[in-house]
C-alpha cells in the first residue's frame, strides 16, 4: 500500500476503492488462451480494507474499487496475497489486534464463499485450487509492527495463514528501517536478524517491499531462504526509495528471490512523480474538487479521491501514466535478471492505478503486451505466477528443513 508522507495523494490514498473506467483493449486469441491455462498471482491487494465494511460483499460485481470475484475471474486471475495492513503510527498490543481482525475478516470471506475461494498456504494449495477452478487466498503482513516485537505473535501469524511479513512499512519499527524514514537502526537490528530466522523456520516469505536499501541488504544475508518484493518496481526508471535499484535487483536474483511489479503510479512514472513534488498546490485543487462532489459525506470522499485524480489526468491537469508504463518495468527487470525473477504486485485497492489498468479484468493486457514483445509463452508464465510459486516451494523446503 502507498502511502507517502507529504505526498499529493496523502489526503487520498487510504481504503482507496477505484471506479472502472475504460474498456478492456482488445486481447489476442492466444493471449486469452495462455492466461487462462497459467497460474496468475498477484502478491499484494489492499482489498483487505473493504473487507472490514460488514456491508462489503466480495462476491459480487462492484462498480468501484478493483477487487471483486466475478472480477477476478474475468481478469484470469488464479491466486490473490490479501494485505493485512494497519498505520505503522499505529504499535503495541492494538496493532497486533487490528492485523488478527484483518486476518479474521479475510478468512471469514473464504468461508462464506467456499465454492469460489480456497484458502491456500502453500504452492500446491494454489495449484489444487485452480483445478477445482476456484480463486486460492493467501494472505502477507505489511508491516512488521504489527507483531508487536513478539515472535509468538509471528507464530500465531504463521498458524492463521500469513505467508509474507513486509519488514516495515513507512515508518521504522524497533528493529528495521524503512525506505521512507530517517535510518535508525542501520537496517535491521540483532532482533530483526531473530526476526528473519524465525520467518525461515515458519515458512513465511520475507518481503522487502518496503525497506531500506541496508535492511534489503542484512535481509539478504540473514535469510537461509529466498526473499521478495512484494509490490516494488525499478528505481533505474522512476526514482522511488519504494523501488528496487538495477544492483538490489540483481542481487535478490542471486539469491533465487523476485521483484512483484508494483502498478501504482508515483512508482511507475518519473514525470508524474516530479510533476508531484513540483506542484503542490495540486493536492488542494483535488481536495477542493473531492469537497465539492461529496460535501462532507467521509464514505463519498473515500471512493471519490481516486476518481478525481483519475479525471484530472485525463484533463491534462496532471500528467498521463498509461498502464504500458507496467510492461516497461516488467522488461526492464527482465533484461537486468531474466524472466525467472519477476512477478506482479500490483497495489490494488491501495494505489492509484495508471489509466488502462482500472480493475483486475486488465491484467490479460499484460500477457498480450509481453507477447507483443516477443517473450515466449513459458517466460510468460513464470511473471504471471510460476515464479512465485517457486519461491513458495523453496521457502517451505527450509521450513521443513528446519524444523526436523
Amino acid at each position: 500500500m502507498h502511502r507517502p508522507p507529504g505526498s499529493l495523494f496523502v489526503s487520498l490514498l487510504l481504503l482507496l476503492i477505484m471506479p472502472s473506467l475504460a474498456a478492456t483493449q482488445s486481447i489476442s486469441d492466444q493471449a486469452k488462451r495462455l492466461q487462462s491455462t497459467s497460474i496468475v498471482i498477484d502478491t499484494h491487494d489492499d482489498t483487505t480494507q473493504r473487507l472490514l465494511d460488514p456491508g462489503f460483499d466480495l462476491s459480487v460485481r462492484h462498480n468501484d474499487g478493483n477487487i471483486d470475484i466475478p472480477r477476478m475471474k474475468e481478469g484470469g486471475l488464479s491466486a490473490i496475497f490479501f494485505s493485512i495492513w494497519i498505520s505503522s503510527k499505529i504499535t503495541g498490543p492494538d496493532a497486533v489486534k487490528q492485523a488478527i481482525d484483518q486476518i479474521d475478516a479475510v478468512r471469514e470471506t473464504v468461508r462464506k464463499n467456499p465454492d469460489q475461494l480456497l484458502l491456500a498456504t502453500s504452492a500446491a494449495d494454489i495449484r489444487e485450487a485452480k483445478k477445482q477452478h476456484k480463486i486460492a487466498v493467501l494472505m502477507g503482513v505489511e508491516g512488521g509492527h504489527m507483531m508487536g516485537n513478539d515472535l509468538s505473535v509471528l507464530r500465531t501469524f504463521a498458524a492463521l495463514g500469513v505467508r509474507y511479513m513486509t519488514l516495515t512499512h513507512m515508518d521504522n519499527n524497533e528493529w528495521a528501517d524503512s525506505s521512507t524514514d530517517k535510518p535508525a537502526h542501520n537496517g535491521l537490528t540483532d532482533f530483526g536478524k531473530d526476526v528473519i530466522r524465525e520467518m525461515n523456520r515458519l515458512g513465511i516469505i520475507v518481503d522487502v517491499a518496503h525497506v531500506s536499501d541496508k535492511t534489503f541488504y542484512d535481509a539478504l544475508e540473514t535469510s537461509k531462504a529466498p526473499i521478495f518484493s512484494s509490490h516494488s518496481s525499478c528505481r533505474a526508471l522512476c526514482q522511488a526509495p519504494r523501488n528496487m535499484t538495477d544492483d538490489m535487483i540483481r542481487d535478490l536474483a542471486k539469491h533465487g528471490g523476485v521483484i512483484q511489479i508494483n502498478y501504482h503510479v508515483g512508482f511507475l512514472s518519473q514525470e508524474f512523480r516530479d510533476y508531484e513534488k513540483a506542484h503542490p498546490e495540486a493536492e488542494k485543487e483535488i481536495n477542493e474538487e473531492v469537497k465539492k462532489r461529496c460535501g462532507d459525506n467521509e464514505a463519498c470522499k473515500l471512493t471519490t479521491g481516486d476518481q478525481v485524480v483519475r479525471d484530472f489526468m485525463q484533463a491534462g491537469k496532471l500528467p498521463k501514466v498509461d498502464w504500458t508504463v507496467i510492461v516497461d518495468h516488467i522488461d526492464h527487470a527482465v533484461k537486468i535478471v531474466g524472466a525467472d525473477h519477476v512477478g506482479l504486485g500490483s497495489d490494488f485497492d491501495g494505489a492509484v492505478m495508471p489509466l488502462g489498468m482500472q480493475d483486475v479484468t486488465h491484467i490479460p493486457q499484460i500477457t498480450d503486451a509481453l507477447l507483443k514483445k516477443g517473450y515466449s509463452e513459458s517466460d510468460i508464465r513464470k511473471i504471471l505466477g510460476e515464479n512465485t510459486l517457486r519461491v513458495l516451494t523453496e521457502v517451505e523446503q527450509v521450513s521443513h528443513n528446519r524444523n526436523k
